[in-house]
């Protein structure tokens, strides 16, 4: 394999920090639709994601406070009917946020501009293109989580 271009690495990583400005403006327009504010709204983004979790999982990912924190988004997601708590059937002293999916598919409707514009795009690629998008993707989306962490961790 060769050794990639410096003058295109950089070129990625500048499209890349646009595509990531572009993606907090998109977000916080769509949380404003919905009268949200962005960590609200990824919450519920993450349970569609990764399904029901606690309240700890959640403040966890949203890198908020286990207490009052994560328990003021859940309320306010609560009052939007976003949400619901539930108790756990293996441990009923644990809470467990869920979605409400008719409510949610409100919000989602903000996001179909976006899956228009997505399909548009990608239609144009080959297979083999799609594949290499969707590697790179899966291997970006399994190191945030570290990057986040280093992030959280600096002074």
């Amino acid at each position: 394999m060769s050794t990639p271009d410096r003058a295109r690495l950089a070129e990625i990583q500048r499209e890349m920090q646009r595509s990531t400005m572009f993606t907090v403006l998109l977000h916080h327009s769509t949380a404003s639709k919905a009268g949200l504010n962005v960590t609200d709204a990824q919450c519920v983004n993450a349970l569609k994601l990764d399904g029901p979790q606690t309240p700890g999982q959640l403040a966890q990912l949203m890198g908020i406070t286990t207490g009052g924190a994560i328990t003021a988004v859940i309320d306010r997601l609560e009052r939007a009917g976003y949400v619901k708590r539930t108790r756990d059937p293996d441990d009923r002293r644990r809470v467990i946020v869920e979605l409400v999916p008719e409510n949610v598919a409100e919000f989602a409707r903000y996001f179909e501009p976006i899956s228009h514009a997505f399909h548009e795009r990608l239609g144009a690629y080959s297979d083999e293109d799609l594949a290499v998008l969707l590697r790179w993707l899966r291997e970006n989306n399994e190191a945030m989580p570290g990057v986040i962490e280093e992030i959280r961790e600096l002074p």
